[in-house]
């Protein structure tokens, strides 16, 4: 059996933990630049907030009804995930991490009642951590996300456990909110009848399922029949390509300006390829103004190929400063910069050419710079490229909480 615990409003629920007081109100978490709805509780959906509703458009509303907004804080989620992930470790020797805020356990072994495991896990997590969540059982993948999405309605651990409950189950799942069925298939599925999960495990004819929606969806369509099609893997899948991007609080005109946000980008994508033990052997950036904007949209994008792989921050630096000067032009209002890293190999099996040589130095420079910033908070340890005063480019972020977790200087205080 598998078991597939979900945060609930977990980045919501992160910014509750050391706020008691906002316990039964509404609460939401803005995306990037205080953009768009990306979190919020139960309270705030029965206000009719949407995901992805625009900020200013319900700014006046979240006033009106005393909705407590919060800029999103990525260095406390990550922490809190981190904590909820070592203790789900407790439960099963196999633990999937699908994203931030849930993860599949294989239970297989499990000599428990298994609704009584799924309370005992609940229950730990809420004292332990203090984040609510959703626990769902059953035999696949597929089915374990139904339970959880029904247990997350009822704030019960739901276990489907035989071929009745399963079926019951899957009538009162929408097509829309099975997992995998996307917005594209889900309009393909209703014009074929499909309007609940359960039509579409009933669905009698395989080789039209497969041929309209691919291999994948036959896989669903027989994990909801209790055929497991997707094993659980304790290894984290690498990428194959990064991207670091993000738009300005304010549009930017100055090249040097533009290179600083650059090297930030940079640095970040490079530490997330040495973090997966990872070298890449292409850099593009991009530089572009804002699709909304009084003037015409422009858009610059340049790349680099490499003869050989690297996970070099200062190496990636300097060649993207030269992309920079390859594609910038003056009285451009930029709103956004970003980098990828392509072609990306496994540092492992990656063969030096006769003539490489490994630079020793500048690996034990970038480890370090990584053990640092991971111990003492991100860009402790920098390239000078990135600057020092940041205003002019950085996130906007007007109601952002302390990093409770990840800061000296941000410590909970008891009043």
């Amino acid at each position: 059996m598998i078991a597939l615990v979900d945060c609930n409003s977990f980045f919501c629920s992160c910014e509750r933990l050391f706020r008691p007081d906002l316990k039964n109100k509404p609460v939401v978490v803005l995306s990037n630049n205080d953009g768009c709805i990306i979190s919020r509780t139960q309270e705030a959906k029965q206000l009719g907030l949407k995901m992805g509703g625009p900020y200013f458009e319900i700014k006046s509303f979240c006033r009106k009804y005393d909705v407590h907004v919060f800029s999103s804080n990525f260095s406390l989620y990550t922490n809190i995930s981190d904590r909820v992930m070592s203790t789900l470790e407790k439960f099963s020797s196999l633990v999937e991490i699908y994203s931030v805020d849930e993860a599949f356990l294989d239970l297989s072994t499990c000599q428990n009642d298994l609704k009584v495991m799924g309370k005992k896990i609940k229950q730990t997590i809420d004292q332990e951590i203090g984040i609510p969540v959703g626990v769902g059982i059953a035999k696949t993948k597929a089915l374990a996300k139904v339970a959880n999405y029904l247990a997350k309605k009822s704030d019960e651990v739901v276990v489907l456990d035989n071929e009745e409950v399963v079926n019951d189950a899957l009538k009162l799942v929408p097509i829309e909110d099975l997992w995998g069925v996307g917005r594209q298939n889900q309009i393909k599925m209703k014009a074929l009848g499909i309007m609940t999960a359960y039509d579409f495990k009933n669905y009698d004819n395989e080789k039209h399922i497969q041929s309209v929606f691919t291999k994948t969806g036959l896989q669903l369509k027989k994990e909801l029949e209790g055929i497991s099609c997707f094993s659980l893997s304790k290894a984290t899948p690498k990428k194959k390509s990064i991207l670091s991007s993000r738009s300005f609080g304010q549009v930017v005109t100055s090249k040097e300006e533009l290179k600083k946000s650059i090297a930030y980008h940079i640095s970040l994508a490079a530490q997330s390829l040495r973090k997966q033990n990872s070298l890449c052997s292409q850099l593009y950036i991009f530089l572009r103004t804002s699709y909304y904007g009084k003037t015409e949209f422009h858009s610059k994008t340049t790349q680099i190929n490499f003869s050989v792989p690297v996970d070099d921050t200062l190496f990636l630096i300097e060649q993207g400063m030269k992309a920079v000067d390859k594609i910038y032009q003056q009285n451009i209002l930029y709103k956004k910069a970003g980098v990828g890293l392509e072609k990306i190999v496994d540092n492992d099996s990656y063969q030096l050419g006769l003539f490489d040589r490994p630079n020793n130095e500048r690996k034990t420079l970038m480890n370090l710079m990584d053990q640092i910033n991971n111990r003492e908070g991100k860009f402790t340890l920098k390239s000078m490229a990135c600057g020092v005063d940041n205003s002019l480019w950085k996130m906007k972020q007007d109601f952002k909480s302390p990093r409770y977790t990840t800061s000296w200087n941000d410590l909970y205080k008891l009043k």
